[in-house]
């Protein structure tokens, strides 16, 4: 048995991922003539055949199935050896673009950012705070090395590291609502009601949280406008629970948390992409993250 190429290795993959020669050199940026060839000819040096084209679309044999498991878990450990190429090859960053999203205690969040680029000043840090979805959208879109918000862990895009729980609680202030207060708040009693929300700085629709159909809504920035908007009054919402425990404990905003109006509580996570390389002063950041005390401070 001839020993085959990486580039026919990849063909084949792409036609296992894809069910098509056509499908896989779109995939690939290649010819349909090209990925058929590379696929053929690693048949013919395994002296195995991988596909079955007997019927309207192509399948892998029993053989061919094996064959892709073992080919995917070298073609991933291959992908990440040239990302750590890429990684040694690098100099000291110029930059580093980190966006913060809106649950985070951002007092916290930026004295940890802080204390570590004093020991590297020759790395800018430039800080972006964006909102719900905004993020998420930064990091697959490349606008940013690292982010401090939740993240979908199944991802296997990203890689992550959890930071904190940030639970949410819904509030109001006293005499907002014409109803006495309990735990069995039912969210349609609320349709009638203002409520405020954080405005998605996402390009594209994201995702929408605790929002009740049919509800006049008021639009902010961000999580302290919020709770100004809450406290005069003027609306009601969810909130992170480290920015309202004073005005809890004080009684100037109260919790309609109960049985149908149970909150959240959120992952606050740092994350990058995994399949990207990262610069030297992006590992050490990385490492002092995964060192440093988290836990959302209250009253910040």
């Amino acid at each position: 048995m001839s020993a085959f190429t990486l580039h026919d290795l990849q063909c084949f993959d792409a036609v296992a991922r894809s069910g098509g020669f056509q499908s896989a050199a779109d995939l690939l940026h290649r010819s349909h003539p090209a990925v058929h060839a590379a696929v053929t000819r690693l048949e013919q040096q395994l002296g195995l055949q991988l596909l079955d084209r007997s019927g309207y679309r192509i399948a892998l044999t029993a053989a061919g199935k094996s064959f892709h498991r073992k080919a995917q878990t070298s073609l991933s450990e291959l992908a990440g050896l040239q990302v750590h190429a890429q990684q040694l090859a690098m100099g000291e960053e110029d930059e580093l673009r980190v966006v913060i999203g809106d649950m985070c205690p951002q007092r916290q969040v930026l004295a940890t950012l802080a204390e570590f680029f004093r020991s590297h000043p020759a790395t800018r840090l430039h800080v972006q705070v964006e909102a719900v979805s905004g993020p998420n959208e930064r990091l697959y879109d490349g606008d940013a090395d690292l982010i401090v918000h939740g993240v979908d862990k199944s991802d296997p895009r990203i890689e992550w590291m959890d930071l904190a729980k940030i639970p949410f609680v819904p509030v109001v202030a006293p005499g907002f609502l014409d109803f006495p207060l309990g735990r069995a708040i039912r969210p349609q009693q609320l349709r009638g009601y203002t409520q405020c929300i954080i405005r998605d700085t996402a390009r594209q629709e994201g995702k929408s949280y605790f929002m009740i159909e049919g509800a006049t809504q008021c639009l902010v920035p961000d999580q302290q406008m919020k709770k100004e908007i809450i406290l005069q009054g003027l609306a009601w919402g969810h909130l992170p629970r480290f920015l309202v425990e004073r005005e809890l404990e004080e009684g100037s905003l109260l919790s309609i948390a109960g049985r149908y109006l149970p909150g959240s509580v959120e992952e606050l996570v740092a994350a990058r992409r995994s399949d990207r390389p990262h610069g030297p002063v992006a590992q050490e950041l990385w490492k002092f993250l995964s060192s440093s005390k988290w836990r959302p401070a209250g009253r910040s």
